[in-house]
């Protein structure tokens, strides 16, 4: 009889459960959908028991369609997605729908935590209040809707509810807790000055454990519901950037995340927190324990390359279109882009910033443009690894998934740009496989993420920097950095005609 870990990866339209062996494969996986509920522009919420459901059908899947023994599943944790607001009563029930990360309602709140505490509110958070955070949601409802704050006692992030419901306890990991912008990441408690200042009680803050500390055992009532045993084993989990770190094998000081999806993040391992990127980066707490990452966030990263196919070559294949930059030139023959088709997130938090070519004669072909894409997110990346730099990081191996993993001619450039060797994963799963780590090291499996990692995270071929590549891709990102200044002014001139069109 096997044994058998579950990484639960709670998303933002889906959760993935994935059942793992001792070996680290995949024995199995399961998924369920769920809904955004959007009553106004900018609104984005989800009911909190689509989560629970929704995990417990896919459990309920892998033990009767994929013939798990339930004695079999030794124990289970999360990934989660971050920021999200879930209000509990003095009885845990919930009081209104979960204020999800990409709710952009509370810019009020955040100028409001701006204005009382400024930049004493960054040095204890490491992070800026913004509208994504949960402390700027707390906020609005507590001036929005004054009848559900008179009654909720406690909040938690979508995780720590499905964790909940499982075990019956309130908790909340130090990596989700540091997305809520309410920690004293310093000190690794809760900040009693930030709650004091806007008035929210500290008891309405769960207790903080770490990623992967036992939460408990899954309730006679949760069994019943799911098929799962009483025996089960539940685990703290992660915020899903902290877990997908884990999954890429982000656990040691000398290695960085390149992950291309619609958006995109670097994402750097940080030893301790006495490095202070001042909110330019985030500053989190890691899932291993006492360890943290920084990262940051270009808005449109994959999302450029996609525009550009199905605005320019809606018909053709997606790996033939990417890989026909092969016929272009490092440098793109002068041609260059910068992503902010979407606005920017770092290291230029500007919503009204657009993007550009820039270059364009008429000897440029359209595989010219292509390249000038690709490598016009790369020097986006590029931009966060030099304020790595800047504050004395030190690392070699940058890991690549998403996109960017997916097309050798991309791994090559980012190996150029980045002047780090890059690598990317044989068996790529995201922060599922971080969630089911963080389960297999709680259990006792391993004595630690690292050793864990040895055995699940597999490494792919590794690319090299050409030194000649990366001399002029050092110079064309010279010029690239010097774009933004000098488009910023058009930039906004040209959103304002369109606003005044519209």
């Amino acid at each position: 009889m096997g044994k058998y870990v579950l990484g639960v990866d709670l998303g933002t339209s889906a959760v993935k459960v994935s059942a793992l062996d001792h070996s680290g494969q995949i024995v199995a996986q399961e998924s369920f959908d769920y809904d955004l509920i959007q009553k106004k522009p900018g609104y984005n919420e989800q009911n909190p028991e689509d989560w629970v459901s929704g995990t417990t059908v896919a459990i309920v899947r892998l033990i009767l369609t994929d013939h798990l023994a339930a004695e079999e599943i030794e124990g289970l944790s999360f990934s989660g997605q971050m920021h999200g607001l879930v209000l509990l009563d003095e009885n845990k029930k919930v009081l209104r729908p979960s204020i999800l990360w990409n709710d952009t309602r509370s810019t009020p709140q955040r100028e409001e935590i701006e204005a009382k505490l400024g930049d004493e509110f960054v040095d204890i958070t490491r992070n800026q209040p913004l509208e994504g955070f949960t402390l700027t949601k707390l906020l609005w409802v507590k001036e929005n809707e004054p009848d559900i704050w008179a009654k909720a006692k406690y909040f938690v992030l979508p995780k720590d509810y499905v964790r909940y419901r499982m075990t019956g306890n309130l908790a909340m990991d130090y990596s989700d807790a540091t997305g809520t912008v309410l920690l004293d990441v310093a000190k690794g408690e809760w900040s009693k000055k930030i709650c004091d200042t806007f008035d929210i009680p500290m008891s309405m803050c769960p207790p903080l454990i770490k990623s992967v500390d036992f939460a408990g055992t899954v309730t006679s009532a949760y069994a019943e519901f799911s098929g799962l045993t009483t025996a089960t084993k539940v685990f703290g989990g992660a915020a899903d950037n902290a877990a997908g770190a884990v999954g890429a094998g982000i656990l040691h000081p000398n290695m960085v995340l390149s992950s291309i999806g619609t958006s995109g993040v670097v994402l750097k391992y940080e030893d301790n927190a006495d490095v202070n990127y001042h909110g330019v980066l985030q500053f989190e707490d890691h899932a291993i324990p006492d360890k943290y990452y920084s990262m940051g966030v270009t808005l449109a990263a994959g999302y450029s390359l996609s525009w550009f196919k199905k605005t320019f070559a809606p018909a053709e294949d997606f790996t033939d279109f990417v890989a026909s930059a092969a016929k272009s030139t490092v440098g793109a023959n002068g041609l260059l882009y910068t992503p902010y088709i979407v606005g920017e997130r770092a290291p230029y938090a500007d919503a009204d910033i657009r993007g550009s070519f820039t270059g364009v004669d008429g000897t440029h072909q359209r595989y010219d443009f292509v390249r000038a894409v690709l490598e016009g997110i790369v020097f986006s990346f590029r931009d966060l690894f030099d304020i790595y730099e800047e504050n004395g990081g030190d690392f070699d191996t940058v890991v690549s998934i998403g996109g960017g993993a997916k097309s050798p001619l991309w791994l090559q450039i980012q190996a150029d740009i980045f002047n780090r060797k890059v690598v990317s994963l044989k068996n790529e799963q995201g922060p599922g496989m971080g969630a089911a780590m963080i389960a297999a090291t709680g259990l006792g499996w391993f004595d630690s993420l690292q050793d864990c990692a040895q055995t699940f995270v597999h490494f792919g071929k590794a690319y090299e920097p050409n030194p000649e590549n990366v001399k002029k891709y050092a110079k064309m990102h010279a010029i690239y950095k010097q774009v933004y200044k000098q488009t910023k002014a058009i930039s906004e001139q040209l959103l304002d005609y369109r606003r005044e069109e519209l």
